[in-house]
This record gives C-alpha cells, sequence and structure tokens, in this order.
C-alpha cells in the first residue's frame, strides 16, 4: 500500500536527524503535513469518495490543520471563527510552552480527515508513525502530550461543526428523476449510474451567501435541427474536435481527466481505475506550490486551507447550476440523433453537463491561489506521475485552470461554452473567498 511507501519514506529521511533533540526539523518541516494531504487523498481514492464528497473530506481537515498554526501564530494569522457559516469560537491553547504547533496541526489535520471519511483509523498508522519518529528525536513527552491535547480540541469542535452542514441529510434524500424530455441529463455509458449528488446545493456554504448567489444564466437552448442555433455549432465542436484531437490535446484531456473510478470495459469484463478527483489534483497542486516556493509550516498551511475552502464552495455553487438546468452531456445527444457509435475520448461522469465542475472548481482554486503566492508563479505539475500521465508545465496557476477549461473540451465531456461560463464563475466563487475570509494579519 501506498501509505506504506510514504511512511517508510519519511522514516528513511528524518532517521538521518543523528541529534536526538532535533526534533523541531521533523516536525516544523511542511513536506509532513503535505505527506498528511498525500495520504488523505489516497483515503479518499481508495474508498471511492465521489469529487464532490471528497472537497468536504478536503476542507474540514485542511481547516483543523489551519486552526491550529493559527492559534500558534497569533501576530501573522487569525482564526476563522466568525468568518465561516456556524463555526464559533475554538478553544485557545492552554499550555503555549509545551505544544509543539506544526506537529498539533497534523494531528488534527489526520483527525478530522478520519473522521469526515472512512474506515476508522484510516490515518492513524500515519499520524503515529510521526508521533514516534518525533519522540525518538527528542520530543518531551510533556510536549507530545500537551500537543496531541490540543490538537483533539480544535479536531473535535471542528469534526462538531462539520455535522452541521446538513450532509447527513442528503444521504437519505430524494434520488434524481429521469426524465425522457430532449436536452434532459440521462444517465451515460458505460455504468448508467445515477447522477451524483442531487441536493449537494443543500450542503451550508463556508463563504458564500448561498448556493444560487453566482447561478449563471441558462445554457443554449436544445436545438438539433437548425444547424446555426447556438447548441447545434456547439454540440458539432464536441463532436468534430473528439474526431480530430491532436497528441497534445489528448495529453492535455487525460492529464486533467481527474476519474476517481474509471470503468473499464474488454469484451465482456469490466475493471475499474482509480485516480485522485479534481479537488485532490489541486490538494496536490497546493503542496507542489508550498515546495516551490520554499513556504514555512505556517504558509502551507494557510494554502491549503484556503484552497480547500473555495473548492468546498465553488462545488457547492456548481451543483446548484447543474441541478437547476439538467443539462445533457454530448456523449447522448452524439449518439442518439447522429453516431450510436460516437465515445468522448474522457469518460462521462455521472451528473448534468452544465455548468463543468471540473473547470468551474480549477479557476476557484488558482483565484486562490495566486492571492497567496503571486500571478507570475511557475511550477511543474507532477500529480499525475504516479498514474502513468507525464509532467505538465505552467507559468501560473491560471494558466492551469484555463487549460483544464480545454481539457474538458477536448475529453468530449461539455459543450465549450459551458466550460466559459464555468471558468467566470469559478473565478467569481474565488474571488469572493480571497476578498471575505481574513486569514493573514
Amino acid at each position: 500500500m501506498k501509505n506504506f511507501v510514504l511512511i517508510f519514506l519519511v522514516t528513511l529521511v528524518f532517521t538521518a536527524c543523528n541529534n536526538k533533540s532535533d526534533y523541531k526539523t521533523i516536525t516544523h518541516n511542511p513536506i509532513m503535513y503535505s505527506n498528511a494531504v498525500h495520504e488523505l487523498n489516497q483515503v479518499v481514492m481508495g474508498n471511492n469518495f465521489s469529487p464532490i464528497v471528497a472537497s468536504r473530506n478536503y476542507a474540514y481537515a485542511a481547516i483543523a490543520g489551519y486552526e491550529v498554526m493559527a492559534a500558534g501564530t497569533p501576530v501573522l494569522y487569525q482564526s476563522l471563527a466568525g468568518q465561516l457559516k456556524g463555526l464559533e469560537k475554538l478553544p485557545m491553547p492552554e499550555d503555549t510552552a509545551n505544544i509543539d504547533f506544526p506537529y498539533a496541526a497534523l494531528v488534527a489535520y489526520c483527525m478530522v480527515g478520519e473522521a469526515v471519511t472512512f474506515p476508522e483509523g484510516s490515518l492513524k498508522e500515519y499520524t503515529d508513525s510521526i508521533r514516534k519518529i518525533a519522540i525518538d528525536h527528542g520530543m518531551p513527552s510533556k510536549m507530545v502530550a500537551a500537543s496531541d491535547e490540543f490538537a483533539k480540541k480544535i479536531g473535535t469542535s471542528i469534526i462538531a461543526w462539520s455535522k452541521k452542514d446538513n450532509y447527513a441529510q442528503t444521504r437519505s434524500a430524494e434520488k434524481y428523476t429521469v426524465k425522457d424530455i430532449p436536452g434532459r441529463w440521462v444517465p451515460t455509458p458505460p455504468m448508467y449510474a445515477s447522477a451524483a449528488e442531487p441536493h449537494w446545493m443543500e450542503l451550508r456554504t463556508m463563504v458564500l451567501d448561498s448556493a444560487s448567489q453566482f447561478r449563471p444564466s441558462p445554457p443554449p437552448t436544445f436545438n438539433i435541427t437548425d444547424k446555426k442555433s447556438e447548441y447545434y455549432i456547439n454540440l458539432m465542436m464536441v463532436k468534430n474536435a473528439v474526431d480530430s484531437l491532436t497528441d497534445e490535446q489528448k495529453h492535455i484531456a487525460n492529464f486533467w481527466d481527474d476519474n476517481p473510478f474509471k470503468i473499464n470495459v474488454n469484451g465482456h469484463a469490466m475493471f475499474s481505475t482509480k485516480k485522485f478527483s479534481p479537488p485532490g489534483h489541486w490538494m496536490s497542486i497546493v503542496g507542489i506550490a508550498n515546495k516551490t516556493a520554499n513556504a514555512d509550516y505556517a504558509t502551507a498551511t494557510y494554502a491549503y486551507a484556503k484552497t480547500a475552502i473555495a473548492l468546498f464552495d465553488a462545488f457547492i455553487h456548481c451543483w446548484d447550476a447543474k441541478y437547476a438546468y439538467n443539462t445533457v452531456r454530448p456523449e447522448t445527444v452524439i449518439n442518439k440523433y447522429f453516431d450510436p457509435n460516437w465515445r468522448p475520448l474522457l469518460q462521462t461522469p455521472a451528473f448534468p453537463e452544465y455548468t463543468c465542475g471540473h473547470s468551474t472548481i480549477s479557476s476557484s482554486a488558482a483565484e486562490v491561489l495566486t492571492s497567496v503566492y503571486g500571478d507570475n508563479f511557475a511550477y511543474t505539475d507532477s500529480t499525475e506521475l504516479e498514474f502513468g500521465i507525464d509532467n505538465r508545465k505552467f507559468t501560473s496557476f491560471r494558466q492551469a485552470a484555463d487549460e483544464n477549461n480545454w481539457a474538458r473540451f477536448y475529453g468530449g465531456l461539455h459543450y465549450h461554452n459551458s466550460c466559459i461560463t464555468s471558468t467566470i464563475k469559478g473565478k467569481e466563487v474565488g474571488n469572493w473567498v480571497v476578498t471575505h475570509l481574513k486569514m493573514k494579519k
């Protein structure tokens, strides 16, 4: 399992420290926190969480880690209590001299990450390994206990807050009703799965006023008879693009595919392959940005939390639009009216087309990361290497989001007008988070 590999690598690196009292070399290294994020990414992927639900997993865990660091660096950072909806005043540290805040932040992150995912104890082995390494390198037992206690207080508070976001209620809500109406979404091959999370817009937003705050105008009216109609033109753009993709365009589409559960069909056999979902990809980009910028621990937790919050609210916003308009996918229309054997390059996800989730959340995340590290921030995105897909280089987060915009079109999943609208709306969500959250003092 990959978590064992990570634990081994972390142990290998830090056992090279011969100074047994140099625990700060370990606990204050932001790579440790990034490894914890990667571990949560593995848990989310391994347990088949949808991209929508995954955004919730990442957000609450990242907020817990940030709140610990904010308490430990009050001159630079401030709590999100009173800023995020429903988040009330959090516990304050009582024994600051004996709390290692970076270590406590990691423990809180893992504690909440476990609580909002499953199975129970999914991150325990990683947390225990870090605790053991810290102790072996001289962290006093009193400091370990005080740090663990404060992490538990913050984690418990964040978990209690998370349980009031209406997520549990949506687990038993009414399923999407499939109707045979031209232009309305229906399940797509090969799984023909039910529509994912039709009640996600009912979750409590964190920063947005409401799920519908930035709801876009309706998409082009369904029309396959008038070749000059906006809808027909956009539909043919998808078909023609997929039918004539270059190798570079295929690489772009596959790089941003981020399908967490792809069904592969080979004759009568079916098997699944997994990758990080769209929010997991952006959590990975945050880690790459932190490493590229040589960020300190507090900045790293700040970047993770701010991005995760933007991703969470962007999904709620996007799902409000998806189920307000229930737009049919290009694959469905092309198969029914033009070519029954046509397939997009990528596998069509199980929810309405308009607007594009990946484009929306990518643009939102890009705006937030730009607010942290600036607009001209060059980096190499190596997220997909572990899934056999080559790296891509970007000169800015916004350039990455724009490329993702094209990727969903090249993949045959979205009409291009949807991607354009999604990018605009994602930026609005991201800017709202940037302007309304006060995290740095």
